[in-house]
């Protein structure tokens, strides 16, 4: 397994349905960080979804920069919780 980082980019903000990825308000996003790997972005995910837990609204997400930097790489993590 490499020590390259595997970026991953955490952000959230208000959909227009909460099962979904619409973002209604792209000019207000919250950009929460870019994480060296998957284990600190989920980390960073839970805290940011936790403090907006009551609103149903407001939605976060983790992308996986390094699958669209690097598409034809083989990228071996754990997504396991």
């Amino acid at each position: 397994m490499s020590d390259k980082p595997l970026l991953h980019l955490v952000f959230g903000g208000v959909v227009a349905d909460p099962t979904g990825t619409d973002f209604v308000d792209t000019d207000n996003l919250d950009i929460v960080g870019i994480f060296p790997n998957y284990k600190s972005a989920l980390n960073a995910w839970r805290g940011a979804s936790h403090r907006h837990v009551d609103d149903a609204q407001t939605k976060y997400v983790i992308v996986h920069m390094h699958r669209m930097l690097e598409p034809d790489e083989a990228h071996d993590h754990d997504h396991k919780h």
